[in-house]
């Protein structure tokens, strides 16, 4: 256990000894992130760094209080059976990318990493720089891992699903959206928000089975191809081509997922029937009109409704957590 006052700053009252093991820690934090700023941008893998962090925190369960029990961000999905719910599929291959950073940085909880690597990719492709807050403890194993139906859903542990036939059991889109994030504590605005990160990454035929794109040029759609601009900063590269995106610039976090409807609708592009809800829906309507007329307000709510995410069921050591300074090489 390392010590540190709230929002990471050393508590200079310890022994010199435990100033020193805190001041590493630190340092290993610091030194992982940047370097994960640098693979992601060189890799084009952002979505699936955000994908990896939001099903490990997305079991949460807040009527369940003891931990890891209540799920969360616990990096319990490195673990079998949980990596391998259909929900998760592909997602090996995000946890296969930080294994080399979680052996260079073995202080570095994997916990931690993952919601590290979710950060790190918002920012990355444009997004808002999040504060976040450190010091996860990671599951013990596999015993961790919150059951298929634990949630009361039919299966994936609780995670959302894009179409009907809904797991839990709604009717309809909305009613599943606030079934699944209320039951981690979200409101309208913050659902609203997550479901803009769409804004960024695709779905594929081998993953979600909801689209018929899938890997590779041959399968993808006509803004998934190896040539296209899809970066904020308008370099090449897409990472691996495939998969039907929800928008054109599928490497650049904006709030052009809110502004799909304005622009048309594009069959090369998804839109799910929970994407379509938060502007069928009065409650989210209000947020998805608020976001598509100002990227600055998203960024704002999503920035907030992230880290909440990140921090749902983790047990910290210590208790209040620790934070990095903003600053980055990008």
């Amino acid at each position: 256990v390392f010590f540190f006052q709230a929002e990471g700053v050393a508590n200079f009252s310890l022994s010199w000894c435990h100033w020193m093991m805190a001041a590493q820690v630190l340092e290993a934090y610091t030194a992982c992130r940047q370097e994960l700023i640098s693979f992601i941008d060189e890799a084009n893998c952002a979505p699936i760094m955000v994908r990896l962090a939001w099903h490990d925190s997305g079991n949460f369960d807040s009527r369940i209080t003891a931990w890891p029990d209540c799920g969360g961000a616990n990096a319990s999905i490195i673990f079998e059976p949980e990596i391998g719910y259909g929900a998760n599929a592909g997602l090996v291959k995000a946890v296969s990318y930080l294994k080399p950073l979680k052996e260079k940085y073995p202080a570095v909880s994997w916990a931690d990493l993952i919601q590290m690597a979710s950060a790190c990719a918002i920012e990355v492709t444009g997004g808002p720089k999040i504060q976040m807050k450190y010091g996860r403890v990671d599951a013990p194993d596999g015993s961790a891992c919150p059951g298929r139906t634990s949630r009361g859903t039919e299966d994936n542990a609780g995670l959302p699903d894009a179409m009907p036939p809904f797991g839990c059991g709604a009717k309809d889109a909305a009613t599943h959206l606030h079934n699944i994030f209320g039951r981690m504590g979200f409101d309208d605005e913050a659902i609203t928000a997550l479901s803009g990160a769409h804004t960024i990454g695709r779905a594929f035929n081998e993953r979600s089975g909801t689209v018929e794109e899938g890997y590779g040029d041959a399968k993808a759609s006509q803004y998934s191809k190896s040539g296209c601009p899809v970066r904020f900063d308008s370099k090449p590269g897409v990472g691996m081509p495939g998969g039907r995106p929800w928008t054109k610039n599928w490497l650049t976090f904006d709030n052009s997922y809110f502004q799909a409807l304005q622009q048309s609708m594009d069959k090369q592009l998804n839109w799910f029937p929970t994407d379509a809800a938060l502007h069928e829906d009065k409650g989210f309507k209000v947020y998805f009109d608020k976001f598509a007329a100002s990227k600055e307000a998203f960024f704002e709510a999503y920035a907030r409704a992230h880290k909440k995410l990140s921090e749902l069921g983790s047990k910290f050591e210590p208790a209040e957590g620790f934070t990095l300074p903003m600053q980055s090489k990008l």
